[in-house]
């Protein structure tokens, strides 16, 4: 019978409190053996509910509790130094996207986790989802894509509140936080493109100060031929999220937990659906965390995976700030 791991959750946000301390009630191979926050208030309230030990600085936490892990999710601008905190503790790491806010943090994390020889995982759920990858068996069959849309949008009652709104803690804005789901479909379906040009806007709250956007179209090419663009938005609904991929013999649709393959005149070939859509995935992923770190799976959501998604948010905003093309190629070390 395998023990199970012992987890720590280090950020006490809404992502932790409605995703992954749920999802760890339901797993079969970790449980939780303490928490951390900056905000005291947080870490009392959430340790004397699940009885664990709690604290407010991350070394502590690791030298105190001695995880086999801990699952990150944090101001996007905080992920650096805990990582770094982790790989000298030599404790694994489950972080929430993105994995890193800039090519250069992207570079130096993946370098430090080899050196550690720390495992690192990105919870991007997608990837673990079975209707996604069973997306790629299609991919197939529509022919060399020439055509690309993507579109990723809610809308969110106040696109400036906290961390989110400022784009030197959150690496970016809607781009970079609710679009790098987006983004991770493209890259893994497609690759990387060979330009970007991208346009931002954050005036969805007139009078309001904020510099991160809440809405982006970026147009992509690929010297394939293949052309298209993504649009994201957290202050337009109605709430939608859909990837398709145009070839000569048809067009690949995924949506949230549905996957469709239609010919070219529109009509449905094949689908593929999941019910529920989205069954709790955190429980999921952590047991899949449990596994690599076993040996008994792989990791296709590790570092090297997620440089060219650094790398393609780059060129985006480069592009934005110079109105002019990016090549995300040229921002990999």
């Amino acid at each position: 019978m395998n023990v199970r791991k012992r987890v720590a959750m280090v950020g006490l946000g809404g992502q932790a409190t409605s995703d992954h301390l749920p999802g760890l009630a339901q797993c079969r191979l970790a449980e939780l053996a303490g928490v951390c926050d900056v905000d005291a208030d947080r870490v009392a309230a959430v340790s004397e509910a699940h009885r664990i030990p709690g604290f407010t600085e991350v070394e502590r936490l690791l030298k105190e509790v001695r995880p086999d892990f801990v699952i990150v999710a944090v101001p996007h601008h905080a992920g650096r130094q805990i990582i770094a905190s982790c790989a000298e503790a030599g404790v694994h790491v489950m972080k929430e996207k993105p994995f890193a806010i800039d090519p250069h943090e992207a570079d130096e994390l993946a370098a430090l986790c080899v050196k550690s020889g720390i495992e690192l995982m990105v919870t991007v759920q997608r990837r673990f989802h079975p209707v996604y990858p069973a997306a790629l068996g299609l991919l197939e069959q529509i022919g060399a894509p020439y055509l690309v849309e993507g579109r990723y949008t809610f809308h969110c009652p106040d696109p400036t509140a906290g961390w989110r709104g400022r784009a030197q803690l959150a690496g970016g804005g809607c781009l970079a936080d609710m679009g790098y789901h987006l983004i991770d479909l493209l890259i893994w379906y497609l690759g990387l493109p060979d330009r970007v040009l991208a346009d931002t806007s954050a005036a969805a709250a007139p009078g309001a100060e904020y510099d991160a956007e809440d809405t982006a179209l970026v147009h992509l090419a690929y010297d394939s031929g293949l052309y298209g663009s993504l649009l994201v938005s957290r202050s337009a609904g109605p709430k939608s999220e859909r990837l398709a991929i145009t070839g000569p013999h048809g067009t690949l649709v995924v949506e949230r937990g549905m996957v469709r393959l239609l010919d070219p005149t529109g009509q449905v070939v094949e689908s593929l659906v999941r019910e529920p859509a989205w069954p709790c995935p955190p429980a999921g992923l952590i047991d899949r965390f449990c596994r690599v770190l076993d040996g008994t799976a792989l990791n296709p959501s590790g570092p090297a995976e997620h440089l060219p998604h650094v790398t393609l948010l780059a060129a985006a905003y480069v592009s934005d700030a110079t109105n002019r093309p990016a090549n995300p190629k040229e921002f990999l070390a």
